[in-house]
């Protein structure tokens, strides 16, 4: 993809791109996405509810993305593609006026700015920004996007279509200790790696340690949001999303399709069933076994004190129902 293709666009080719029909001006040259609040008049305006559609979007777009039903009631010299799926679409499209691929070289024609290591292997088609270090044995896929001041530890395993945003390590020693007869720390040395499988997405600043003696896997398509950390051991399941700010400890087990949100906090060895979803700041102490949304956050006191909290709290809707059916 050239630069002509990543910063401009024809609206027929746009059309073509998205397997779509358009009315208007096949020629006019589109620059970029905006939402309904900011049109621009080289833009195309994304509207999938009619409520957002406004004399004030039509006069001022280059072209509006949407449905056949909303198309119907623009009016005017307007150019209009035609979605099924609108999100499916504008996503598709973004990647097209994406500047990251652009941002950064190809290996194949700039490696002035990379720190290799020892029998490194890197595949077809990756980009990396400035300051990437790549220790012994990784291996690097194809079509992978590394940003600035990314680290691949060494033996690490980064698959294709894999971005890690600026400031991430992958691979970073585990924080595996144990206390002596002295009550002195002594570090477990973590001799494992990382494995990212295809199509992930790791944020800016997130760190993913290295396994103690195996492997910390992220499966396929999984999100991971900016400033997470995932511990030695872990299993992330497919196409899991990890919002900002997550802590995930070691040798836990996230299960398949979780949403993971802002600033939860996940203790060591805890497992998740598929299709979790856990909300924001919650902290998981004990393994959810069945798919569903769960909710967690107590104030810290002493630990005696805080079980028996816990242990009145997880009672208090059957003490609530008995009551009911006695009042009735």
């Amino acid at each position: 993809m050239n630069s002509e293709q990543l910063f401009k666009l024809k609206l027929n080719k746009i059309s073509k791109i998205l397997n779509i029909k358009f009315i208007g001006n096949g020629e006019k040259n589109i620059l970029s996405i905006s939402s309904y609040l900011f049109p621009h008049r080289s833009k195309i305006t994304y509207i999938s509810n009619a409520k957002y559609l406004s004399d004030f979007v039509i006069k001022n777009s280059g072209a509006i993305l949407t449905t056949k039903e909303i198309s119907k009631t623009i009016k005017g010299e307007t150019n209009i593609l035609i979605s099924d799926n609108v999100q499916s679409d504008i996503a598709k499209l973004s990647k097209y006026f994406s500047t990251q691929s652009s941002l950064y070289g190809t290996h194949g024609n700039n490696l002035k700015d990379l720190s290799i290591g020892q029998n490194v292997k890197i595949g077809e088609q990756c980009n990396f920004g400035k300051n990437v270090h790549i220790e012994d044995n990784a291996t690097i896929g194809n079509n992978v996007l590394l940003g600035h001041n990314v680290v691949i530890g060494a033996n690490s395993i980064i698959s294709n279509n894999v971005i890690i945003e600026h400031g991430s390590i992958i691979g970073s020693e585990g924080f595996g200790n144990y206390r002596n007869q002295h009550n002195e720390w002594v570090h477990i040395y973590h001799l494992g790696n990382v494995v990212i499988k295809d199509n992930v997405r790791i944020g800016s600043n997130c760190c993913i340690d290295r396994a103690t003696f195996d492997s910390t896997i992220i499966e396929e398509g999984v999100i991971i949001d900016n400033l997470v950390h995932i511990a030695h051991n872990v299993t992330v399941g497919k196409n899991t999303a990890i919002a900002a700010k997550v802590g995930i400890a070691g040798s836990c087990n996230i299960g398949k399709r979780n949403m993971i949100g802002g600033m939860v906090g996940i203790i060591d060895h805890i497992t998740t069933a598929d299709d979790v979803i856990i909300t924001a700041t919650s902290t998981v102490i004990k393994n959810i076994k069945e798919p569903g949304v769960y909710s967690g956050v107590m104030p810290i006191s002493k630990h005696a004190k805080w079980k028996r909290i816990a242990f009145w709290i997880s009672k208090l809707d059957k003490i609530i129902r008995t009551n009911q059916l006695k009042i009735k």
